[in-house]
């Protein structure tokens, strides 16, 4: 079953809703760090999140989030695109700690006090940034919680990720619904009334349910109208090219340096792992481009 996601309407247009299941996706970037399970379990809920707020991107638009706790797990920064791909990393992705009374991985013990930090680069001279303080470091929360205070959309958030014994994500998935201004009173109570009814989005994604069941799950007793069906996965779109630029920017004496002393040098990118190696005739070759580029 490959991962999608959904975004649906209420036919009043009192709300939003976008549902979505993640696992293949949350795996690879697990085997990609080779993340622990607490550490899996947040960066797959950061990066759930991120294709949930970034379900209405369009064309080069990217949403950046950036999970500053200062818990064991240090940062967690994940990008999402219109296109439904998502990258992320978690600064220390080999992470353990014991699991709450409630048998579940102890996410927000992990992630800490400390700020969420949500860009958007649509394209404009500058990006938007906002920024709130992290309320429970459980991801869904703390999302709900910038996205009612930072950009005045009453929201609610669930996210999840099963981690199994030997540490794959067999599980993984969110929602989010958002209200819009026009809603009535009696809609608000059956959408709360249903949400207290939500099983685990990872225990329902794990059953086999589909996105469409879970929005059916929220929305029972309502009209919704289903917009759109889209993938989502794991993409990464690093490159030799990309890297050499980022050596050409370290300037001629620390390349130098690394000739000097190293004779050669490998670059990994944070987001996929992927390592690239640039042996001395790379780096040569380099230190010809920036002599070219400080040239008149």
């Amino acid at each position: 079953m490959n991962d999608y996601l959904i975004r649906a309407v209420a036919a009043d247009g009192s709300f939003r809703i976008f549902a979505a299941r993640t696992t293949k996706t949350v795996e690879e970037a697990r085997i990609r760090h080779n993340c622990w399970p607490v550490a899996a379990a947040a960066l797959g809920r950061t990066m759930t999140g991120a294709l949930l707020l970034g379900a209405n991107l369009k064309g080069e638009d990217i949403l950046t989030l950036r999970v500053l706790g200062e818990g064991p797990l240090g940062a967690i920064i994940v990008t999402a695109n219109a296109r439904g791909e998502v990258r992320g990393y978690v600064q220390e992705p080999q992470v353990h700690l014991p699991s709450t009374p409630e048998g579940k991985l102890p996410v927000g013990a992990a992630v800490g006090k400390g700020h969420l930090h949500v860009t958007r680069d649509l394209g404009l001279k500058e990006p938007f940034t906002g920024n709130v303080e992290l309320v429970s470091g459980e991801i869904a929360d703390d999302l709900a919680h910038y996205l009612t205070v930072s950009e005045q959309t009453p929201s609610a958030v669930s996210l999840g990720v099963l981690v199994e014994t030997d540490n794959s994500v067999v599980a993984a998935g969110g929602m989010l619904l958002q209200r819009m201004p026009q809603a009535s009173e009696d809609t608000l109570e059956k959408l709360e009334q249903n949400l207290a009814q939500l099983p685990p989005v990872s225990s329902l994604i794990f059953q086999g349910e589909t996105p469409e069941e879970m929005i059916q799950r929220v929305t029972r007793g309502m009209d919704v109208k289903i917009l759109e069906s889209s993938p989502v996965s794991f993409c990464c779109h690093c490159s030799w090219e990309r890297l050499e630029n980022l050596l050409v920017g370290l300037g001629k004496e620390e390349i130098s340096s690394i000739l000097e002393e190293q004779g050669q040098a490998e670059v990994n990118c944070h987001f996929c792992s992927e390592k690239y190696h640039f042996k001395r005739e790379d780096l040569m070759k380099i230190l010809d481009r920036i002599e070219g580029e400080r040239t008149p």
